[in-house]
């Protein structure tokens, strides 16, 4: 899948600083989309590094400018009050991005199952009604989830997205990070850098190897209910380079009703949280964006069904998978062979 990098970041790319001295390794942080990024990333010797810094700060605003449902100004939050806006490249190339994950999901990932994130509590607007409520409600709203319910109208003025019915509603949550960091890696790339790891919210992108030598090592976190440190409870470590690479799992976000635990991850097709024995997945892909979706879509149809597409429908990608399913007192690992994980060098 090709990423359209915003206008900024293309100009910012193109100030490739060419350098005769050695690359030094340095350390970028900051903070988009609710929470921190951090990058580690080789530097040709003649390039400074607060403008990397700045480079990179200017693309993710360009980005919650266009795509993130928490900022009420951007076209993400116009388009879903029913405004008239002209898309960006930014969201134009997600949208693309998703509405193909989508359709080879076979639905488990869709962004345009927004309203039913918003009913269960997960999405940008808060309900008040019991989960009880909340099922009969989601059963209603199937006519109006699909991406084949959006469309692009090009216009002289611009392009425009237009949607079946005025309760349409896009988010795009489940794959904004791991693009954000594919947009990250390409900004980084434009400024000669070689190796590089890209953090976002936990999900990362990376390329050649760390300044100690070697490929970077990544550690997976335990999928324990109230694990809500990244780091704190390791489940095992592995060693990657030129992928994308995103856990996504039900032991932070949900909550206990009447008993029940509801999760965050909702099937688009049930229209519920699900209810499988999956706890995490982890997603190694060609890049962020799709490693992003991948574990969604795998969250959504559970262990069995996740192992099958992986091995079958998905097995000339080179996608590799890291799975934990059973429950809190009995975890059980799934993972694709190819996977260089610490605990099987023990």
């Amino acid at each position: 899948m090709k990423l359209l990098l915003p206008a900024a970041a293309v100009m910012l790319a193109a100030l490739l600083v060419c350098s005769c001295s050695k690359d030094r390794y340095v350390t970028l942080e900051g903070f988009a989309q609710g929470g921190t990024w951090s990058v580690k990333c080789s530097l040709p010797g003649r390039v400074m590094r607060q403008e990397v810094k700045d480079a990179l700060d200017s693309v993710l605003l360009v980005i919650d400018n266009s795509i993130s449902g928490y900022n009420k100004g951007s076209i993400l939050s116009r388009v879903n009050n029913g405004e008239r806006v002209a898309l960006d490249s930014v969201f134009i190339d997600i949208f693309n991005i998703s509405r193909d994950i989508w359709l080879k999901s076979g639905g488990a990932f869709d962004p345009s199952a927004g309203p039913l994130f918003d009913l269960w509590g997960f999405g940008f607007a808060d309900s008040t009604a019991t989960a009880e409520q909340k099922a009969l409600l989601a059963a209603g709203m199937k006519e109006y989830i699909g991406m084949d319910l959006f469309s692009f109208e090009e216009t002289p003025e611009g392009t425009f997205l237009a949607r079946a019915d005025e309760r349409c509603r896009l988010n795009f949550n489940a794959i904004a990070q791991g693009y954000s960091c594919d947009v990250m890696a390409r900004v980084l790339e434009g400024f000669g850098s070689r190796n590089y790891i890209v953090e976002l919210g936990g999900e990362i992108v990376c390329k050649g190897e760390r300044e100690q030598g070697g490929p970077w090592r990544i550690w997976i976190d335990k999928p324990e209910d109230g694990n809500n440190v990244s780091g704190a409870l390791k489940q095992d470590v592995v060693s990657v380079s030129d992928c994308g690479l995103v856990t996504s799992g039900n032991y932070r976000k949900f909550y206990v009703e009447n008993g029940q635990k509801y999760s965050h991850t909702v099937d688009p097709v049930t229209g519920a949280p699900v209810r499988h024995s999956l706890l995490s997945a982890t997603v190694l892909a060609c890049d962020g964006a799709t490693a992003d979706a991948y574990a969604t879509w795998f969250m959504v149809i559970g262990p069995d069904a996740a192992r099958q597409v992986i091995s079958s429908q998905l097995a000339g990608e080179g996608v590799e998978a890291y799975l934990v399913y059973g429950d809190q007192d009995d975890m059980r690992v799934w993972h694709t062979p190819g996977l260089k994980l610490d605990s099987e060098r023990r």
